[in-house]
């Protein structure tokens, strides 16, 4: 089976690596044509010129993407991955809006084509050790096709049913961990304020009722953020938080603990916050602290 990949930002060229690895025959596109290359010559993947040729040399097209806008200038218009020749099944694993996956699947299904959004839950070092959790809107017998290529990339993979309903649920898990990461903020600023020491206090944090995976695996990032790579901006946590809240206004939910933290992630991306890591809040709830 022929495998496509467009978009390999952090977590999209390490699934495409793990795939090309399973033994898949995998093809990538990236807008930069340079990390198109940089793949290839590590994993001798072939590079397409465009989504469009992407899409010729596949049977399956996966896409890792930032955006909404990112997303429809990718599968939208006539040399997009939904009009063109090839690829009978597309699927999307980044972080869209419910609104975009339901266009996306309706323009798909009019061009004969089948569409399934199956985002991720997991960090770059879980996307390059296999170890993703998918959550795919769909249902398992439908696309049997999909499952080796899920268990390239993931460790488990959770089909919910229905188109929309993998994007719905990776809103109300970031929901879970953005506001985490505020709250987690908020108590190392405080206990440092009082005298605790920030490594001792995690300590603490991390072996308590409280803990969960994300705060083992980012620990080296919320003690010292500036010397470590970004996993996941500041920026595209608010893009989240804001997907989640149009979301529940839709559907009549209160939220009013996810309003607080968009609020305080559009303060700090005022505050030149937005390309660094979400870890980052901590610094900026330090410089709040008077």
């Amino acid at each position: 089976m022929g495998l496509g990949f467009a978009g390999l930002g952090r977590m999209g060229r390490r699934m495409a690596a793990n795939c090309a690895r399973a033994g898949f025959e995998v093809s990538v596109w990236n807008r930069s044509a340079a990390a198109a290359e940089e793949l290839a010559a590590q994993c001798g993947v072939g590079v397409a010129g465009s989504p469009a040729d992407l899409a010729s040399r596949c049977d399956v097209v996966v896409s890792m993407l930032a955006d909404d806008a990112a997303a429809r200038t990718v599968y939208l218009g006539n040399s997009g991955l939904i009009a063109t020749q090839g690829a009978a099944t597309l699927v999307e694993m980044g972080t869209m809006s419910p609104a975009l996956v339901a266009e996306l699947a309706a323009c798909a299904e009019t061009c004969g084509k089948r569409f399934v959004d199956a985002p991720v839950s997991g960090a770059t070092e879980a996307a390059g050790v296999a170890q993703l959790l998918i959550m795919a809107g769909a249902s398992q017998e439908d696309f049997p096709e999909l499952e080796a290529v899920f268990a390239a990339m993931g460790r488990k993979t959770i089909w919910l049913g229905a188109s929309g309903n993998g994007a719905i649920m990776k809103l109300a898990v970031n929901m879970l961990i953005h506001g985490l990461n505020q709250t987690l903020c908020e108590a190392l600023a405080l206990t440092a304020r009082a005298g605790i020491g920030e490594a001792t206090a995690y300590d603490v944090i991390e072996n308590s009722a409280a803990a969960a995976p994300m705060l083992k695996y980012r620990r080296s990032l919320y003690l010292d953020e500036r010397a470590h790579d970004v996993s996941f901006t500041v920026d595209l946590a608010a893009k989240d938080m804001g997907f989640a809240l149009d979301l529940a206004r839709q559907l009549g939910v209160a939220m009013p603990q996810s309003e607080i933290t968009l609020s305080v992630l559009k303060e700090a991306i005022a505050a030149c916050y937005g390309g660094r890591d979400m870890a980052s809040i901590l610094s900026f709830m330090k410089e709040k602290s008077v």
